[in-house]
This record gives structure tokens, C-alpha cells and sequence, in this order.
């Protein structure tokens, strides 16, 4: 695929013109992006960003927005398999939660019933509390769960997403897994809005999610689930909890989608995200660049998918 897009960016005068190979290639410079959750959150915000550089850099002349919100995502994957499997003009947001999801759900339509495009970006998880909490470090926390677990309580992202796997890896590290009371929710905001309200003895999300609330001083930012510190946070690992995790987020398209408009869609998404607009945003997110494509896409993707049973059995998640 990577090959492909490459010759065909040395090739072609414009991204959605036909060529020699492919004559019958829809000129068309439109293209929609679904994004399966609420507005707001990190897919959101990526797909979103993805679309800004799509037009700045002249890949597409239009792009459109469809958020289908639910489930950590598997509802907008079957809604998108359902709809635009074959059209060649639509991309999937995706990425790690939705991974997760899957394995723990169980649904009919996985991330099988999709093509692998290009995976962007990487975000780490802030561990957060209200600004009075008592709960001062992951060390604290970990002492709480470890006396009450049924009762206190981890506000994050949809079941079986990535925060619910770091909420699993510090209840394991406290030898709570099977009492882990963890709360899942739509979006950023609301799981902001539990701990504010005093709902969550803690939350678990993307940096960018809790930025707004940790600088005005409502939330306190306890540690972040990278190997070294994330904008002036302390690494849980640092602070002596065994536990680290990223959050990837990438693009899909359908399976029935044929290979050159495939090629063409890695081409568009490439240039956009080599783009100045896309790496100011990269910037302003606090966001890792983390491309990836093609057959190494595919193989990652595999072996992410592979993995993610194994681990939340280890970790006794619950849908």
C-alpha cells in the first residue's frame, strides 16, 4: 500500500484525478470523515484536525463529519461497515479504544471488517483528581484501592478503551482487579464533570481532555501513563507504580474499497499530516506523531488486536 501511494504522489498531477492504471477512479475532492464518538473527545478532536489539514493542504476540496458516538466506538464501526464498506470517499476515525472495546464486547463487526489506512497520533493518560482531593500521588491511590476499591471510585472512556485498561493496570498493581469500580463515560467532558462534582475519586484520560480544567486549577493531575515525565507530570513508573500505556489513533476504510483508491487515501491523509496546519495542531494537543502505515500498519494493527484479549482477562475488565 505504502509503495503504491508513493508512486502514486510521484504520478499524479492531482489526488483525485483518474490515471492510466486506474481510468475509472472517481474524480471527485470530496470526502467524509466518521468519527465514532461524541463531539468533543479525542477521536473527535483528531478527526477533526485530520480534516482541517486535509483542506489546507489540497488533498480534498471538501470533507464532512459523521460522529456516531457509543460503545467505545463499535457502533459507529458497524454503522460504518453498514453504510460506506464500499465507498471510496469515506475514512473511519479509529485507534486503540476501539481495540479494546472489541475484545471486550465481543461484537459481529470488528476491526476485520475494515482496511488499515495510516495510524497518526499517540496520547498518554493523565491520572486526575478534584484540587482538594486528599489523594496527592499514584502511591495514594493505590493505597485506596487497596482498602476500599469497591468504593472508590475511577471515572474514564468507554469499557474495554484505554482508559479502563490503565484504570485495570493500577487496580492490579493495588491487587484489587476483581474489585475495580470503574465508571465509563461518553466523552472527556464528562468524566471532568465527575470528578469535579466529587462522583470519581479519580479519572483516567487523554492530557488534552483534562488540559482546560488542570490549568484552571479544578483538577490536579496526579501522574501520566508515559515512561518519562508529559508536560511537567510525573510518570506513574516514575513515582513507583509499575504501569505505562499509549494511546494510538489512526484511520480506516472499507474492506470493499479497492486498492488504488486505497493508495490514494493514504496519499491524501499523508499530505495532510506533513502539512504545517496538522503539526502546529500536533503541537497545540500535546499529540505524538506516530505514522504508520501500510503493511507495517497492518501487522501492528494485528498484533494490537492479538494482544488485547490477554489482557483484559488479565486485567478482569467488565463490560
Amino acid at each position: 500500500m505504502a509503495a503504491s501511494a508513493a508512486a502514486a504522489g510521484a504520478g499524479q498531477a492531482a489526488l483525485w484525478a483518474g490515471n492510466a492504471r486506474a481510468a475509472d477512479a472517481p474524480a471527485s475532492s470530496k470526502l467524509r470523515i466518521v468519527i465514532p464518538a461524541n463531539e468533543g473527545g479525542g477521536w473527535d478532536q483528531t478527526g477533526r484536525a485530520l480534516g482541517a489539514a486535509l483542506l489546507a493542504s489540497g488533498a480534498v476540496g471538501n470533507v464532512t463529519y459523521e460522529n456516531i458516538g457509543g460503545k467505545g466506538g463499535t457502533i459507529g464501526l458497524a454503522k460504518y461497515v453498514e453504510k460506506y464498506d464500499a465507498d471510496p470517499e469515506a475514512l473511519l476515525v479509529s485507534g486503540m479504544v476501539m481495540v479494546g472495546a472489541v475484545a471486550l464486547q465481543k461484537p459481529a463487526i470488528t476491526l476485520a471488517h475494515v482496511s488499515p489506512v495510516a495510524r497518526l497520533t499517540s496520547d498518554y493518560e493523565v491520572v486526575a483528581v478534584k484540587a482538594d482531593s486528599p489523594i496527592k500521588t499514584p502511591k495514594d491511590l493505590i493505597a485506596q484501592l487497596r482498602a476500599d476499591a469497591a468504593n472508590t471510585v475511577i471515572a474514564g472512556g468507554s469499557a474495554g478503551g484505554v482508559d479502563h485498561m490503565f484504570a485495570g493496570m493500577l487496580a492490579r498493581v493495588a491487587g484489587a482487579s476483581a474489585a475495580l469500580n470503574y465508571q465509563p463515560h461518553p466523552g472527556g467532558a464528562q468524566v471532568v464533570e465527575a470528578l469535579e462534582t466529587g462522583k470519581a475519586a479519580a479519572g483516567v484520560s487523554g492530557y488534552s481532555e483534562f488540559a482546560e480544567s488542570i490549568a484552571s486549577g479544578k483538577l490536579r493531575a496526579i501522574g501520566v501513563s508515559s515512561k518519562h515525565p508529559f508536560q511537567g507530570i510525573a510518570s506513574v513508573r516514575q513515582q513507583g507504580v509499575d504501569a505505562d500505556l499509549a494511546n494510538w489513533r489512526g484511520v480506516m476504510t472499507g474492506k470493499k474499497v479497492p486498492p488504488y483508491r486505497r493508495a490514494q487515501l493514504l496519499e491524501a491523509v499523508q499530505r495532510a499530516t506533513t502539512h504545517d496546519l496538522w503539526q502546529k495542531t500536533i503541537k497545540r494537543n500535546n499529540w505524538d506523531p506516530y505514522w504508520m502505515a501500510g503493511k507495517d500498519f497492518e501487522s501492528f494493527l494485528e498484533l494490537d488486536t492479538a494482544m488485547a484479549g490477554p489482557l483484559i482477562y488479565l486485567l478482569k475488565l467488565k463490560a
